[in-house]
């Protein structure tokens, strides 16, 4: 296996060959600088790379393994959001507006970074999280590394391309309208929100008002599970914040075979006048397809939906969540003039908190009874491939709006109810560009989704297709 074959091999692997003695976690993120130095400045990927910390971070990692010691996650290097607290480092949330260090890692790094993680570096998201691409009038574009004429994704989508481009063993990444599963879709990686709640966001708990979950990005089903048996789980002193259990780890539910499953297949969205991509469709057939070949039982099944237009239950919500966010940050003049302007929509348009809460528990429960009949929703994960860099910028705030709900029609239904959801590749267009699909688990059942998600990825194997314009060899490991 040569060095460039390591950085996309994933967390999984990385350490077997750490514990097996072929690799150390110097050497690994020592590639891995050198990848981000020599592809990032195309990519975008990263917001700041943490060199000298990783190094440290990595040495001690070596240390402890020669002195016998071992961690679920020792050595491993990885990449975060810029939304996810780093002891010292700022935390933008995508925005020029923040400018004050985080004086303690947030609970989501301090559990990496005590299962023995090292953190690469800070990935790029567009401003407040509110796009579903990583573009910034001040950042610039994060490209797509299967086209760099493509955004990729958001508003993960710095996490999205570090994984796509073998710049980060894998990436965290939060969801509150699709932000892990959208950039997941379009650069060809497993990203899945878990049930909002399973991985604690302290000190950041309330954001989004609710809608939001945070999750890792990955090439294999495994590592997401691996890595997400170290995140989930409520804080020591919030007892009363925890959900039920899963029933097996993540890991063991990633290792197992799912059982038949009755599976439901729909292309009914959130959003008015949403058009399906031929292909997209074509990609979504193929795997209800597969599903079938796999024993499983597929059947044409619409979710009941409280208001199809999205307009009453999640519209209103996301404004108002945008427009609390805005309020949060250090200096509101920097924010970009269309963020302000979405802000000041959210101030005054719709009901109040206290009824769009009411309203989501309302959409929940209709939603929900799609499950009193499968155990599994199938829908595509966005209805079109990647969009351009720039697409979106080229519209002002409100025609952008509605085309990003649109973009987004099959995915914030799952924040609002807060069942866990998992954008699965499903090949790709003719011109290269990743498809996906998107499943639905019941409230709090991921791990149905995760041995679901590994079936697929068992017998249509995605993780081997990479990005050639990042896939040169470089030297061997020993």
């Amino acid at each position: 296996m040569d060095l460039t074959d390591v950085c996309f091999a994933g967390p999984a692997r990385h350490l077997e060959l750490m514990r097996a003695g072929r690799l150390t976690s110097t050497d690994l993120v020592r590639a891995y600088l050198e990848r981000i130095e020599r592809f990032d400045r195309e990519l975008n990927a990263y917001r700041v790379v943490l060199a000298d910390s990783a190094l440290a971070a990595a040495a001690e990692a070596d240390r402890r393994r020669a002195n016998g010691e071992d961690a679920p996650l020792l050595g491993v290097p990885l990449a975060v959001k810029d939304d996810v607290d780093l002891a010292g480092e700022v935390t933008t949330f995508g925005t020029q507006a923040v400018t004050t260090p985080s004086h303690a890692d947030g609970e989501l790094a301090r559990r990496l970074r005590a299962a023995g993680a090292v953190f690469l570096g800070k990935t790029r998201m567009p401003e407040l999280g509110m796009w579903p691409v990583t573009q910034s009038a001040f950042a610039g574009a994060t490209r797509n590394p299967w086209s760099l004429a493509h955004s990729a994704g958001g508003s993960s989508g710095g996490s999205a391309a570090a994984v796509a481009a073998g710049l980060a063993s894998a990436a965290i990444g939060s969801d509150g309208a699709g932000s892990i599963r959208i950039p997941s879709a379009v650069t060809g990686l497993f990203g899945m929100k878990p049930h909002n709640g399973r991985v604690p966001l302290h000190p950041h708990a309330a954001h989004w008002t609710g809608l939001t979950a945070a999750g890792p990005i990955t090439r294999h089903v495994l590592d997401w599970a691996l890595l997400a048996d170290q995140l989930h789980g409520p804080l020591d002193d919030e007892p009363g914040t925890a959900l039920p259990a899963p029933r097996t780890s993540f890991v063991d539910a990633a290792s197992r075979a799912p059982g038949r499953l009755r599976i439901a297949v729909s292309l009914r969205g959130m959003a008015p006048l949403t058009r399906v991509d031929p292909r997209v469709r074509s990609a979504l057939h193929d795997t209800a397809r597969l599903l079938a070949e796999l024993g499983h039982e597929v059947l044409p099944l619409d979710p009941d939906l409280l208001d199809p237009t999205g307009m009453v239950v999640f519209a209103p919500r996301y404004l108002r969540s945008l427009a609390e966010s805005a309020e949060d940050v250090e200096h509101p003049r920097r924010l970009e003039r269309r963020t302000r302007v979405a802000a000041a929509l959210g101030r005054v348009v719709g009901p109040t908190r206290r009824r769009l809460l009411e309203l989501g528990a309302r959409a929940t429960e209709r939603a929900n009874r799609v499950f009193e009949r499968v155990d599994v929703l199938l829908t595509p994960t966005v209805p079109r491939p990647a969009f351009r860099v720039g697409e979106l910028e080229r519209h002002t705030t409100v025609p952008a709006l509605v085309s990003a709900s649109r973009y987004v029609a099959f995915l914030p239904m799952w924040n609002i109810a807060g069942n866990p959801a998992a954008s699965v590749p499903a090949g790709f267009t003719d011109d290269g560009l990743p498809l996906a699909v998107q499943i639905v688990g019941r409230p709090h059942d991921e791990c149905t989704l995760l041995s679901l998600a590994a079936q697929i990825e068992s017998a249509r194997p995605w993780a081997g297709q990479r990005p050639a314009r990042y896939s040169a060899a470089t030297e061997p490991v020993a």
